[in-house]
């Protein structure tokens, strides 16, 4: 009789209950897991030995059981159904154990099996007729089978259970019988474990089950797109708020977001465009905006910003809230970001981008065809629209993600914005503008000895205020004619002061001319902080530092321009940011860049550099002006001339300038790059196509304005004829037409973002150096990747040209000849000798750039390499980071032409160095957004050797382990760290997953045999 019975085998099986959030997951079909599919299962099922696997008593598989319509009432009616048959009939009482003299109870038949038999079925028979008869089909098939379980076991006799019996013992025979709950969860694994033999009672269930699962996903989607409220803090949950607080310190929204947020258009997902002031609390608007996209609708999310310190302030801004909210936050900069980004079944990702990396992430999206996945666009700065080259860029992306995708939202803002008509009927955007600023700002302007407020009521818009009679030495009036001095002493050190200068040179002049006549007071201010600011400037500079900044921040002043290197610009503006420092003098980027405001604004001249400011500047300038939460008035004071007092007027009273589209800026460079692109992604394969997608474009909204001599379909249609005369594209014409296609070198080119004016240039060179690749050395590889546009702002010095070129290696000397800068040539310029042979001097200036990065990779230290070639320190860091971000532009550019195919490898580790520039072992510290080389030497130096140990750190124990790093920057380099770690994990992740995968083209055994 044993030999007939089942053999039992007990397993652990994972219990946990599904929450809501997962069902997506769970609903996943099979093969898409990876999973067999039935037949296999099946097949599988008949070579497997009789083995029934149980669930073990410890662990529930159907624990806290939820079914996918929310009717969990069939394992809550048998419950009740039991407890109210227990209480109906009254138990047998439990007979004495029975033990031997080894403790064991002894295995003994039951005195009253029968009576116990008989009450079980009437219990159990009872219980189903109650239960059942209102059961769907899929769940009949329990009924069947118990029934015809009862029947075996009145046939086969009293000594058969159901339950395991072990050789020699039992269990104590009080312990209490399952209940019909258990037995149906047991029968339930048992036919998920076996091949079912009742076909109909299969396809039933299966039918059901396949029911359920469709109404599901279609309330699932209906919830996902109609009802986007998952909580009272703007439709996201209470949990948002409270970290709205924690990490932010905001507890509460202004008036204006609060009715911006409520906005009908921004509830239906209607495009929108909002401008306010600077300092407005613009970007928590749009924040809020992106989470619920990510939490609610769970869709991805691209947040694109000017600056590359913009987007690193940004992600280790938002990486804490994407580890507690479980969503990506990635960064797209230099030469950072992956193509295609990685595609994510669980989670939904922010990818926060330049202008440039954004443009090249929606092209890929719109190639691997995931567009739709993006939910949201935000833009700031949007103004930037009428900048160049880069509003070229934006005006594609938006114009692109408009044409291809119904379901994505674009929101734009900006503190400075014109023509917003013309904005609105591009975007098919509403419109939401406020005045409101968190603090009143107070304008001035000084002429002379005299300081007038900005009133546009006025007549000549200004209105006196008052006289300045601040007493100068007759050497002070020779050094400070504008009376700089005195502006800044009435506010610092007690508040803070940004001085705007036209030129770099101006703002080092003016931070040491104040220097010279403050107090000693300021000494004492603050200290020990400052000597802490000096050694890490010293240490940033290994060993040495800017003599300016060694006078001026004991202070509490320091400088701000491009000339400095990124680590100490990041060094003087926490220490800005933190209150060491009181003063800084600098140039118009700032105001444009990361928000250091002030309780003083002064501009030391409306020009910058020769260039009247513009109303734009200006406004962005005077906006940093008071201290939300610091401050009760913010001032600013501009200092003129009489001679300009006519161009001031206009420029503090005017409107704001009119935003025009930059596709036609700089010979139509960008429509050129945009009809590149769309016949390349397969937009657009015929000339009117074309057209159909310009009209989407602020181009053509405005092609009355900009497109004067030519009509928009000429310039088309010369765009065109330009790319086939440059190999891009090719023209096929038939009887219906004309049929647009790219060429390899066209698809390299736009992939790459590749300038269109270099692109065969770029071939050209890259095909000249597989002739005689220089392998020893990086010399010829940083040749191939120093960028074209910096060539002309490079003026080599011959002599420091010649010793350089000296020390080269024989081999280096041959591929520079090659490549058209012989020796002779060097030493001909150095001796002031006329050189007889014509020589490209483009050539030789990118070739004195290479010799800057190679010594840069050799040794590291930028001081000492800027002071070898005679150039700035900023320039030289300008050149590093613009390396390292064409070496990524090379790359993609050389993956899509097969004969390149040698530089993949290579320039992918060149990438890597030059993106760092740093010891191997720093490497994996500096990938975490914000941490610069000084502080990952910290880093490194205190036992956080790896991004492991950074992302386990405790942000309380590494404050106080590194000097001069504050909590809040610890709590934001290790939520960076963690969001880089689970990044990496993921993609792990997702590759085993994708090799787990069942391949759905799988050939099938009866094609197979076919």
């Amino acid at each position: 009789m044993n030999v007939d019975k089942p053999k039992i085998k007990t397993q652990r099986v994972y219990s946990r209950k599904r929450c809501r959030e997962s069902l997506r997951i769970h609903l996943t079909p099979a093969r898409r897991r990876g999973e067999l599919t039935c037949s296999q299962r099946r097949r599988l099922s008949y070579s497997m030995d009789d083995t029934v696997q149980y669930c073990s008593d410890s662990e529930d598989l159907f624990g806290d059981y939820d079914s996918i319509l929310e009717d969990s009432s069939l394992l809550a009616k048998l419950d009740d159904a039991e407890q109210h048959e227990r209480q109906r009939v009254v138990l047998p009482s439990p007979q004495n154990d029975a033990k031997d003299q080894r403790g064991f109870t002894v295995l003994q038949p039951p005195r009253d099996i029968t009576k116990k038999k008989s009450h079980s079925t009437s219990l159990s028979d009872s219980i189903f007729d109650k239960t059942f008869e209102e059961l769907p089909s899929s769940q009949l098939l329990f009924q069947e089978r118990v029934q015809e379980k009862v029947k075996r076991v009145r046939l086969q006799g009293g000594d058969q259970t159901s339950t395991p019996v072990r050789n020699e013992f039992t269990e104590d025979k009080t312990r209490k019988r399952r209940s019909v709950a258990d037995q149906l969860k047991r029968t339930m694994v048992c036919n998920a474990a076996a091949p079912s033999s009742v076909s109909r009672s299969v396809t039933l269930k299966e039918a059901v089950v396949s029911e359920e699962i469709s109404v599901a996903m279609q309330a699932m989607e209906n919830v996902s797109s109609e009802t986007v409220d998952l909580g009272p803090f703007f439709g996201l949950p209470t949990k948002v708020k409270d970290l709205m607080d924690k990490l932010r310190g905001i507890k509460s929204l202004y008036d204006w977001q609060e009715t911006c947020l409520n906005l009908e258009c921004v509830q239906h997902r209607k495009n929108l465009i909002y401008s306010l002031p600077t300092s407005g609390g613009k970007t928590l608007v749009a924040e809020i905006l992106i989470l619920r996209e990510l939490l609610c609708r769970k869709k991805d999310c691209l947040f694109v910003l000017p600056y590359i310190s913009l987007v690193q302030e940004k992600v280790r801004g938002l990486a804490s809230f994407g580890l507690e909210l479980d969503f990506m936050v990635e960064e797209y900069a230099g030469s950072k970001g992956k193509f295609p980004p990685l595609k994510r079944r669980n989670k939904a990702s922010l990818y926060i981008a330049t202008i440039e990396k954004a443009h090249s992430l929606v092209n890929s999206l719109i190639e691997t065809s995931r567009i739709e996945n993006l939910g949201l666009v935000v833009v700031d700065e949007l103004h930037m629209l009428g900048d160049g080259s880069r509003g070229a860029l934006i005006e594609m992306i938006l114009a692109k993600v408009l044409y291809m995708s119904n379901n994505t939202q674009i929101v734009g803002m900006s503190a400075t914005l014109g023509n917003v008509q013309d904005l609105q009927m591009f975007l098919k955007a509403e419109n939401y503008t406020n005045d409101f600023r968190p603090v009143q700002l107070k304008e001035f302007v000084k002429l002379s000895d005299t300081i007038y407020e900005v009133d546009p009521k006025e007549e000549d818009g200004f209105r006196f205020s008052r006289h300045f009679n601040f007493k100068y030495s007759s050497s002070m009036r020779k050094m400070d004619p504008d009376h700089i001095i005195a502006l800044v002493t009435e506010v610092i050190p007690t508040h803070s002061c940004l001085v705007f200068c036209p030129t770099k040179k101006n703002c080092e002049n003016v931070a040491a001319m104040i220097c010279k006549y403050l107090k000693e007071e300021f000494l004492h201010h603050r200290r020990e902080e400052k000597g802490v600011l000096l050694r890490e400037l010293k240490e940033s500079g290994n060993g040495s530092v800017c003599p300016v900044l060694r006078t001026t921040v004991p202070y509490g002043l320091a400088y701000h321009h491009s000339g400095l290197t990124s680590e100490e610009r990041k060094l003087v503006e926490e220490a800005y940011s933190n209150g060491v420092l009181c003063l800084l003098t600098c140039t118009s980027t700032l105001a444009a860049g990361i928000n250091l405001p002030a309780r003083r604004v002064i501009l030391r001249s409306p020009y910058v550099a020769t260039d009247f400011l513009k109303r734009s500047q200006y406004k962005q300038m005077v906006g940093r002006a008071g201290r939300a939460g610091i401050d009760t008035v913010g001032e600013s004071v501009l200092i003129i001339q009489d001679k300009d007092r006519n161009m001031v007027k206009s420029l503090v009273c005017a409107p704001m300038e009119i935003c025009n589209s930059n596709l036609m800026h700089d010979d139509g460079k960008g429509l050129l790059l945009l009809i590149l692109s769309l016949i390349g992604l397969n937009i657009t394969t015929t000339l009117d196509q074309v057209k159909s997608f310009l009209s989407g474009t602020l181009l053509f909204v405005q092609q009355k304005q900009l497109c004067v001599e030519k009509s928009l379909w000429d310039v088309v249609q010369q765009c065109v004829d330009t790319l086939k005369d440059k190999h891009l594209i090719t023209v096929e014409s038939h009887s219906d037409g004309q049929t647009l296609q790219v060429t390899m070198l066209g698809r390299a080119t736009y992939k790459g973002s590749v300038d269109l004016t270099y692109s065969n240039l770029l071939y050209s060179d890259l095909s000249k150096g597989l002739d005689g690749l220089l392998l020893n050395s990086c010399l010829h590889l940083a040749y191939l990747v120093t960028p074209y546009d910096m060539i002309s702002q490079c003026n080599p010095d011959w002599m420091t040209y010649f010793r350089q070129f000296t020390l080269l290696s024989a081999a280096e000397q041959k591929m520079s000849a090659a490549v058209g800068v012989p020796e002779s040539f060097v030493a001909r310029k150095v001796a002031g000798q006329t050189v007889k042979k014509s020589v490209n001097m483009d050539v030789v200036r990118r070739m004195y750039l290479a010799l800057v990065l190679v010594a840069l990779l050799k040794e590291t230290n930028l001081w000492s390499v800027a002071n070898r070639f005679q150039l700035s320190r900023g320039f030289v860091q300008t050149l590093l980071s613009s390396s390292s971000a064409f070496c990524s532009c090379v790359l993609h550019f050389t993956e899509e032409l097969e004969e390149f195919w040698p530089f993949k490898a290579l320039l992918t580790v060149l990438m890597r160095r030059l993106s760092y520039c740093v010891k191997a072992e720093l490497i994996p510290l500096m990938e975490v957004a914000g941490v610069m080389e000084s502080r990952a030497k910290q880093l490194y130096n205190a036992g956080y050797k790896t991004l492991t140990h950074l992302a386990n750190a405790d942000p309380a124990v590494l404050s106080r382990t590194i000097e001069n790093l504050y909590r809040k920057q610890a709590t934001q380099i290790v939520a960076s760290a963690k969001m880089l770690v689970n990044e990496k994990a993921a993609a792990l992740q997702e590759e085993v997953d994708e090799l787990l995968m069942v391949p759905l083209d799988l050939p099938s055994p009866l094609k197979t045999h076919r």
